[in-house]
């Protein structure tokens, strides 16, 4: 704890010289030195102030599966760790490499939703318009600091174990903006809660927080549900149809390269004998020796009751080894993830979206 803090004071006057060109941008945008777009269909923006690990992709499948029954919705992202640029429509037998992970497992599990990746916003969205003309709202992955769209409504996420409110500027710490910040958001969504919180730490967020009048706050966490093989690596199968039931005999390689696994290792932690965890960094593409490190680990693993699992997102990046998983006959499974919210709040976060979609005016 110690090191910590002497690290974060060595890296103070780096994060200083950081907020002060973030502090300026954002005031050339408040009084119009740069212009922020505005569009006929209302924007939901969906993003942090934090570097990865909040949840946002759970977060934009919970909105599309809430908002598909009633009008058609398209998403957009930045395609992190792409090797294309410029805008591009995701299909779904792309390269996970030409399009990035999450616009593919978008595609991927809502075929029939448009998906699009463009680093200019601004610019993207005008195409997703034009080439999906029924598209109703549209939804910005991880745009909370990209001020050259206006969004109509801005979600904010923020984790229950890392709160935005208890971090420091990057480099010292993890935000890439300041907290005043948060002031932006319609919505705040604390993330990745225990499945199990009491109203005094509802309260303690809401003290910590200081919402504004504007803002509401809500509470959310993972609901995983069966390790499946998927399609996306497994062509021949059905989504869905083969999954593992995990129990307390069953020993576990988790595979994964997402920012903050803790929440994934601690549930199956909780449903299975042991865990052995095969860490990357976030949107790691996986190489020739990483999946042979996987062979190695889950061979390695002496019982008759063991399981490689990876995550969803995870998935379409090792779909590149696919050849070599078939071979070497490494049954991958995936694990889904839904998001629930506590104090049965779930329907009145779903009100709030769908009343400000029925409010929105040209």
């Amino acid at each position: 704890m110690i090191q910590s803090w002497i690290f974060k004071i060595l890296l103070a006057p780096f994060a200083l010289v950081y907020g002060m060109v973030v502090a300026m941008r954002g005031f050339f945008y408040r009084t119009g030195l740069l212009r922020s777009s505005r569009f006929d269909v209302p924007i939901i923006c969906v993003g942090n102030l934090s570097v990865g690990g909040s949840g946002k992709t759970p977060h934009i499948e919970y909105l599309v599966r809430m908002l598909m029954p009633y009008i058609p919705v398209a998403i957009l992202s930045r395609g992190y760790k792409r090797r294309t640029e410029g805008f591009r429509m995701v299909e779904p037998n792309d390269s996970v490499l030409d399009v990035g992970d999450e616009p593919l497992q978008f595609k991927q599990k809502y075929p029939s939703v448009p998906v699009a990746v463009g680093e200019k916003r601004a610019y993207a969205i005008p195409q997703i318009l034009y080439r999906t003309p029924e598209t109703q709202a549209i939804l910005l992955d991880d745009a909370f600091q990209h001020l050259a769209v206006k969004p109509y409504l801005n979600i904010m996420l923020t984790e229950f174990s890392d709160p935005f409110t208890r971090d420091f500027l990057l480099p010292a710490g993890r935000l890439r903006d300041w907290r005043i910040s948060y002031r932006r958001a319609d919505i705040i969504v604390v993330t990745k809660c225990p499945f199990e919180i009491q109203d005094v730490d509802k309260q303690q967020f809401i003290d910590e927080i200081n919402l504004y009048p504007n803002q509401r706050l809500y509470f959310s966490y993972f609901d995983y549900g069966k390790p499946y093989l998927s399609s996306i690596i497994f062509p021949e199968g059905s989504e869905h149809l083969l999954t593992y039931e995990l129990d307390m005999d069953t020993e576990v390689l988790l595979v994964c390269g997402i920012a903050k696994p803790d929440y994934l290792v601690s549930y199956l932690s909780s449903k299975v004998k042991s865990v052995t965890t095969l860490e990357f960094e976030d949107h790691r593409i996986f190489s020739n020796y990483d999946i042979a490190q996987v062979k190695r680990l889950y061979d390695g693993i002496s019982v008759r009751k063991k399981v490689i699992i990876t995550t969803e997102k995870d998935a379409t990046r090792l779909a590149l080894h696919r050849a070599y998983i078939i071979e070497n006959q490494l049954d991958i499974y995936a694990i889904p993830v839904e998001v629930k919210f506590h104090f049965d709040e779930g329907k009145t976060f779903d009100n709030d979206i769908k009343q400000a979609l029925l409010d929105f005016k040209i």
